[in-house]
């Protein structure tokens, strides 16, 4: 540990004695002209570079220094673009840069509140009771332990194209916690099997994952278009699956008799979340509008829904499954049978949108400065699509895959459909080969503490690796029309 905090302070001097060089130096290795400045070799592009790779490394660090992630990349957006303004306003092209940076903002804009509308929906429904009443049913059934994990493995794979791949894998795993106890192998090959195919899932679907969002709505690949990855979806979560399902013990759990009923409106709930799908597809498919206006149109069905279930609250209180309740008590009727749509907006992954923020200020300042166009030519003129898409999936193990499939879109390279449906893929699914590659992953190592490990995940890469390379071989395969 003291190795690690001597290499920080002599990392964090060196960022500070660049940022105390004059910027007028900056100016002067930069030429004139009314086009982009290229800063790549630049002292700025360099300090750039320093200060989203330090801002990373907090990043990659936050399980163990508990700093939520979006503050150092939001910092790190602040003085990249900082930095790109004063060299621009030098030049007298201030309008350059402030045309650049509210460009990514829409983006951000876009897709934030895409994010938002979904995932009120799923605090919606997790409010609702919806995922305790599932929980509950699979635990009540009493499957063998290899019965659930493939039980647990289907339902993340299905689920995670609708609901995102982080709530679907939560979701399961609190199953498998409450069937598997104390069985540490059972458990830490069950969320290992959860985390991969919560990822091949929301591959196949815009809806799945924030990268198939984003390709969507920057209209690479049409809504339809994306399903042609289901097939090699199933072979990357089946493939290791399969290798695992021998390392699973053959025995049966004890059963539950809890039974947990979801609270009034929870299906409708559901019902006007399909029905919010379908109109944000129709939006963009139909009218050529962007697919936010259509999830934003589909949050007033869930405003409305709210305003019925409140005014309509005594029709419920009789019902069976609140008869427990006091009737008297109208501050519990309310929380119990009424519905608040604000509730599930406060409730939003806000920290996890503010770092989609700061990483798309973050990627977009370094594609403006060069970095990215400077990529592109070494990935995909050099290397060849192919090679680079599986690169990239390969990085997202280590990476989180919303920078680097941002970067990929702000290169634009000239691919085909079957390029773009590749990088698609191995974005999605190529950060299941480690448990850090993932939010799905970091976020069960939390909940299984101790029982689902970085090196636990680790001694099945071997597998998982296998169902990557099976997945791409498929794709080629399968959908060699498209390429």
């Amino acid at each position: 540990m003291t190795q690690l905090k001597k290499q920080l302070f002599q990392f964090s001097t060196i960022t500070l004695i660049l940022l105390l060089i004059p910027f007028q130096l900056f100016a002067a290795e930069v030429g004139n002209g009314h086009e982009p400045l290229d800063l790549t070799s630049s002292s700025i592009g360099f300090i750039a570079l320093i200060i989203f790779a330090l801002a990373y490394f907090f990043v990659m660090a936050e399980e163990f220094t508990h700093l939520r992630k979006s503050k150092p990349v939001i910092l790190a957006a602040g003085i990249i673009w900082g930095m790109i303004g004063w060299v621009y306003m030098d030049h007298g092209l201030s309008e350059m840069a402030e045309h650049a940076v509210r460009h990514n903002l829409l983006e951000y804009a876009e897709l934030m509140l895409f994010l938002l509308v979904a995932m009120t929906y799923i605090n919606g429904m997790e409010e609702r009771r919806v995922f305790d009443a599932l929980r509950s049913w699979l635990i009540r059934k009493g499957f063998s332990f290899r019965q659930l994990f493939w039980l647990t493995g289907v339902l993340a794979f299905f689920i995670s194209p609708v609901a995102d791949n982080l709530t679907t894998a939560l979701l399961m795993c609190a199953v498998v916690l409450a069937v598997g106890g104390t069985n540490t192998r059972f458990v830490s090959i069950a969320c290992i099997n959860i985390v991969v195919a919560a990822n091949a899932g929301g591959a196949f679907s815009p809806f799945g994952d924030i990268t198939t969002l984003m390709v969507w709505q920057k209209g690479m690949i049409n809504f339809w278009g994306f399903f042609a990855l289901f097939l090699p979806s199933v072979v990357n979560f089946v493939v290791p699956a399969a290798i695992m399902h021998f390392a699973i013990p053959n025995e049966n759990p004890k059963a539950s008799n809890e039974v947990i009923p979801m609270k009034r409106g929870a299906k409708r709930i559901i019902a006007l979340f399909l029905l919010t799908i379908v109109t944000a597809v129709s939006f963009h498919n139909f009218l050529g509008l962007p697919p936010v206006i259509g999830m934003l149109t589909g949050l007033s069905y869930l405003q409305f829904l709210g305003f019925y279930l409140k005014k309509t609250k005594y029709k419920c209180i009789s019902c069976e499954q609140y008869s427990s309740e006091k009737q008297s008590d109208t501050a519990n009727v309310d929380e119990i049978i009424a519905f608040d749509v604000f509730k599930p907006v406060a409730k939003a992954e806000w920290d996890t949108l503010f770092f989609f923020y700061g990483v798309v200020l973050c990627v977009g300042g370094l594609g403006f400065l060069g970095y990215l166009s400077m990529a592109s030519e070494i990935m995909y003129t050099q290397w060849g699509p192919t090679s680079a898409n599986i690169a990239v999936g390969v990085l997202s193990a280590i990476v989180d895959n919303i920078p680097v499939m941002f970067a990929v879109l702000t290169m634009n390279p000239d691919m085909s459909t079957g390029q773009w449906l590749l990088v698609t893929m191995t974005a999605g699914v190529g950060g299941s080969l480690l448990s850090i590659g993932s939010a799905a992953g970091v976020a069960l190592m939390g909940q299984a503490r101790g029982q689902y490990t970085f090196f636990g995940h680790l001694k099945w890469a071997p597998a998982i690796a296998i169902g990557y390379v099976a997945s791409i071989g498929t794709h080629m395969w399968f959908n060699s029309n498209l390429f």
